[in-house]
């Protein structure tokens, strides 16, 4: 019993539709891309730090993928000088963060169109604006008018699916009439949780690992729209392995988390498309849900399919997001889509297992 619930629990996938009657995805795992560059411990750090150090005269940085360097982006020579002395590479670019920002808010206060996506790019200092076939054409004509006023800021770019909430079944858990999963597990001190997608904690209080089960947890936080996270304690006692399933009988331990790097290659593991891997391509993504925006996600090109909302996004073994939706694979270049976990562990004062 305890390996089943460890299986069920490593992993999440999110299903929000009624549980009664409906069996597991089917759709078979979509052929993988191109995977990004592989970052170093001491790459996450010099990310996050010398981010936060330089402030406005930064603008993000990337992981380059011929040398797989980390480049970061700076507006000054003083600042490129601080970047080559903790020993990484500069760039000068013409936009600060705090400019490639305002300019999202201006879309954010003129262009919330559902189905519509936009987050930086470090690697072009740019705006990159996704927007799905379901924006009509004359929305399609209002985000274009609204581009052009910030100039070469942005770039648009249309996706053939539909960017969604991915809510179809999967190895589920169970409540308020819904099935879902948990992404990874957490702990406060002696207490236990998992996290999972906010559209999932939004739908239940209880959860139990079969339909009409015996509880397992229970929701004690959920956020979604603007955010996509919530939190379930444990109430059964379980202190499960802080694993991911990879869907080959094999499992991978998570022993840290880090914010994602533009560049980088990232693994996501969900029941329907199964382990998919992918690179970074977007940071500080808005998606424009039906339900409402949700802010700071990080967009990729793993391929993702209808009930992999949920899972796991992670990189050997470092957690880095919470699946949240897609537009959907084009062949084998997706569109999957993540909450920053450690945004989530922050939030809530736990640290992965």
């Amino acid at each position: 019993m305890r390996r089943t619930l460890r299986a069920r629990i490593c992993l999440s996938v999110l299903l929000v539709l009624p549980a009664a009657g409906l069996g597991p995805g089917t759709a078979a795992a979509a052929p993988e891309p191109h995977p990004g560059v592989t970052p170093s411990a001491m790459q996450y750090q010099l990310h996050s730090t010398l981010e936060r150090a330089l402030g406005d005269r930064a603008a993000g940085s990337y992981l380059d993928a011929d040398t797989g360097e980390l480049v970061v982006t700076v507006t000054d020579e003083a600042a490129a000088d601080q970047v080559r002395a903790a020993g990484t590479r500069a760039k000068r670019v013409e936009r600060s963060t705090a400019e490639l920002e305002s300019a999202m808010a201006v879309l954010d206060a003129r262009a919330k169109i559902t189905g519509t996506s936009w987050g930086i790019d470090p690697s072009t200092n740019r705006i990159a604006i996704e927007a799905d076939r379901t924006v009509s054409a004359g929305s399609m004509a209002l985000l274009k008018t609204v581009a052009a006023s910030l100039g070469d800021a942005v770039r648009i770019k249309r996706v053939p699916g539909v960017l969604k909430k991915e809510v179809v079944g999967g190895d589920a858990i169970h409540g308020g009439g819904y099935r879902c999963s948990a992404a990874f597990n957490v702990s406060k001190g002696t207490v236990h949780y998992f996290v999972t997608a906010g559209h999932c904690t939004n739908s239940a209080a209880s959860w139990s690992t079969t339909s009409d089960g015996w509880a397992i947890g229970t929701s004690v936080g959920t956020s979604f729209p603007t955010n996509d996270y919530g939190l379930v304690r444990y109430t059964d006692g379980s202190r499960p392995a802080g694993d991911v399933n990879l869907y080959n009988g094999r499992y991978q331990d998570i022993t840290s988390a880090a914010d994602a790097i533009v560049g980088q290659a990232i693994r996501k593991s969900g029941s329907t498309s199964k382990v998919t891997s992918g690179k970074v391509t977007a940071v500080n993504v808005t998606v424009n849900y039906g339900e409402g925006p949700v802010y700071n996600l990080v967009r990729t090109t793993a391929c993702s399919a209808a009930g992999d909302s949920g899972g796991a996004h992670f990189a050997g073994a470092t957690a880095l997001g919470i699946h949240s939706g897609s537009a959907g694979c084009s062949g084998s270049r997706g569109s999957a889509i993540h909450q920053p976990v450690k945004e989530v562990l922050s939030a809530y004062g736990v640290n992965v297992d």
